[in-house]
């Protein structure tokens, strides 16, 4: 069975146990009223009416994509304090969102292809990670209904791809069905609704098969290093407009700021000057 940490666990224990386990798990951190809130702005867009376009996405899935641009109540989860202390430690200074996205899962859902979050990054493992994924738990997280699986101490794998992960190319990029290949050392991420885990990019895991008869809503905001490509181009999915009225830390975050010397420049000028000039 996993470990669950509590909330007011130490940060330095934290890291220890991501740096040797490739997870934690804090659960129940988002108070109910947090949780509503955050189900409530979602409804508009979770109607059944864009499902998943291949076996990763899930066929039987709905993916939200650019949810800042959609409410505060996103750019809240994904500016959480211990969330943001941890990737301070594990990606350095100047660490962006690279992606902030919700997954509702479906009844009859399958597994996906094994992967980890950090892969579109071509550097040999095993090697730190460039990432930092987190994964909030809006339902509860059950043994039948898609929980997220994980393979606790894979993130210090080499590069030989573990059984059940050769068939992601397949599924997203050629967009072809596969059979779904188990892995021995998967183990489900069981956790009430509100709850948090947190693991480093180069940890293998997948959504699981939904084998309930309801539907299992996740959010999850990934962090990259500074001088790594988001994978979601932030600059563009949240408008100008709406970037304005957010706190700079989430400014920050969504990709306005300078990585020294001069990376992330706009015409050779901070890029706050830009957005500044653009919401007057």
């Amino acid at each position: 069975m996993l470990k669950h940490s509590s909330p007011d666990t130490p940060p330095s224990e934290l890291l220890a146990q991501l740096d040797s386990d490739g997870y934690v798990i804090l659960p129940s951190l988002l108070p109910p009223r947090q949780v509503q809130a955050i189900k409530d702005a979602l409804a508009p867009y979770l109607q059944r009416k864009l499902m998943g376009r291949n076996d990763f996405e899930g066929y039987d899935s709905e993916r939200v994509y650019a949810l800042l641009a959609k409410s505060p109540v996103f750019a809240e989860l994904a500016a959480h304090p211990l969330v943001l202390d941890v990737c301070e430690a594990m990606l350095g200074p100047n660490f962006m969102l690279s992606a902030c996205l919700a997954i509702n899962s479906h009844p009859g859902e399958n597994a996906q292809p094994l992967h980890f979050d950090d892969s579109f990054y071509k550097v040999p493992r095993p090697r730190p990670a460039y990432g930092v994924s987190a994964f909030w738990a809006i339902d509860a997280f059950t043994e039948t209904n898609g929980a997220t699986e994980i393979i606790p101490g894979s993130h210090t794998w080499g590069d030989e791809p573990p059984a059940g992960s050769d068939t992601f190319r397949e599924t997203f990029m050629n967009g072809k069905h596969v059979a779904v290949v188990d892995h021995p050392g998967l183990e489900k991420v069981i956790m009430p609704a509100g709850s948090l885990m947190l693991t480093p990019g180069t940890l293998w895991h997948r959504g699981g098969a939904n084998n309930s008869s309801g539907s299992r809503l996740a959010i999850t905001p990934q962090y990259c290093v500074a001088w790594g490509r988001q994978m979601e181009s932030m600059l563009l999915s949240v408008p100008p407009h709406v970037v304005a009225q957010y706190p700079e830390r989430i400014q920050q975050l969504l990709g306005y700021s300078i990585h020294p010397p001069f990376m992330g420049h706009v015409n050779g000028m901070h890029p706050m000057r830009t957005l500044k000039a653009a919401s007057v």
